[in-house]
């Protein structure tokens, strides 16, 4: 094992954090095109399952899920968190 697989290894856990945060904002960003409101959306529980409330925050605040969803609703959801 080199050195390289060695760090990866030891911080595997960030990556997995990152590639779950990924695909509940891919979810969340398809459900809202699909038209479902952004309220029923994080408490579906895909979501709830996978994510604390603090990561919910955290992922109102990725710019990819803004851009998509627009500033005003995110801000209405995040008050609503």
């Amino acid at each position: 094992m080199g050195v390289v697989d060695a760090i990866r290894g030891a911080f595997s856990f960030l990556s997995a954090r990152s590639q779950t945060e990924e695909r509940i904002a891919q979810y969340v960003i398809r459900e809202h095109h699909r038209g479902r409101p952004l309220a029923e959306i994080l408490n579906d529980h895909y979501v709830t399952n996978r994510m604390t409330p603090d990561q919910v925050k955290r992922l109102l605040d990725r710019p990819e899920v803004i851009h998509e969803l627009g500033d005003d609703l995110i801000t209405d959801a995040r008050l609503g968190i």
